[in-house]
């Protein structure tokens, strides 16, 4: 289930940004291409579960410190964000493909028909997903999402780009556990 907060629209591309609140079911969010099969159960491995990202082609899951409501904004840009590194907790980057035109964003456990689509490019892109608030989010737990300023926040930015390996441009070292790494 997801509650829509606010969104940005261009004639030209559609929705260019968007802030929502989706649960985190399983600590994660999902991003997928409209209509996509992929199964990111496998793609859970070790390493993914510490690094907060698991990919496959056409899919992939961004791991959450807490299994509550996240404030979600996804950013639809033309080129790669610049690095703003300093205001995020965790970031990584991985790759997926995108064939409809369109991505699913979602909780895990949330019905793909009714979730939300956002326009994206048709081809290759790159998704860079930012948190923030982990401290406080992980500290309160299932409390984190009764207020604006204790949830956890999420910015995932999209932009077309060659098929690369998944990387932990920051890694969070927090009280969740998931700070080794591998």
């Amino acid at each position: 289930m997801y509650q829509i907060i606010a969104g940005r629209s261009t004639e030209e591309h559609g929705v260019d940004s968007l802030d929502v609140e989706l649960f985190a079911d399983y600590h994660q969010i999902h991003l997928s291409d409209d209509g996509s099969a992929g199964d990111l159960s496998e793609a859970w491995t070790d390493q993914a579960v510490v690094d907060r990202l698991a990919v496959v082609d056409d899919a992939m899951a961004i791991g959450t410190s807490v299994n509550v409501t996240v404030a979600v904004g996804v950013e639809v840009l033309d080129a790669p964000p610049a690095a703003d590194l300093a205001d995020y907790d965790h970031v990584v980057e991985g790759s997926m493909q995108v064939r409809s035109g369109r991505i699913v964003v979602m909780g895990c456990t949330d019905y793909e028909p009714d979730a939300v689509r956002v326009p994206v490019p048709v081809g290759p892109v790159r998704v860079r997903a930012a948190s923030s608030n982990l401290a406080e989010a992980e500290h309160l737990g299932v409390d984190s999402d009764e207020a604006p300023q204790t949830m956890e926040r999420l910015r995932v930015q999209v932009w077309p780009a060659p098929r690369e390996e998944p990387v932990v441009l920051k890694r969070w070292v927090g009280e969740s556990g998931l700070r080794q790494d591998r």
